[in-house]
């Protein structure tokens, strides 16, 4: 039987799988969209969701709940002001993970992980 077994294993031991995906964590919300495995960016879709509903909860206690993830204050501050608004009157489905081909060496499904509603692209000072 699988019961609670919700997570994939992703061919590493637990303290490699909790680090890797809070760094993609982390990367997803500062940079708003990552490329990354099929099966890795649906593990990253559910911490993502789970810290923007954190932030959009705004307590003490959310707020050191997420920094227990996102180890980067800027981008736990981020999720609490920036994302926590934009997201207000959204349920959930913060996330959507785009297939995208297969990558070149391996041929491992990539996908895209991004945020619904991006905040628009800066201009770049080439």
């Amino acid at each position: 039987m699988r019961h609670r077994k919700r997570h994939g294993k992703l061919g590493r031991t637990s303290s490699h799988r909790k680090a890797m995906l809070r760094n993609m964590v982390t990367s997803l919300l500062d940079h708003e969209a990552i490329e990354t495995t099929d099966t890795k960016a649906k593990e990253v879709r559910r911490l993502a969701e789970r810290m923007i509903t954190l932030g959009k909860r705004g307590t003490l206690h959310a707020r050191r709940q997420c920094l227990s993830i996102i180890r980067d204050r800027a981008i736990a501050a981020k999720v609490f002001n920036e994302l926590a608004d934009r997201y207000r009157q959204r349920e959930g489905g913060y996330t959507r993970v785009l297939k995208i081909g297969n990558r070149a060496g391996d041929a491992a499904p990539l996908s895209l992980v991004e945020l619904v509603d991006k905040a628009p692209a800066h201009p770049s000072e080439d």
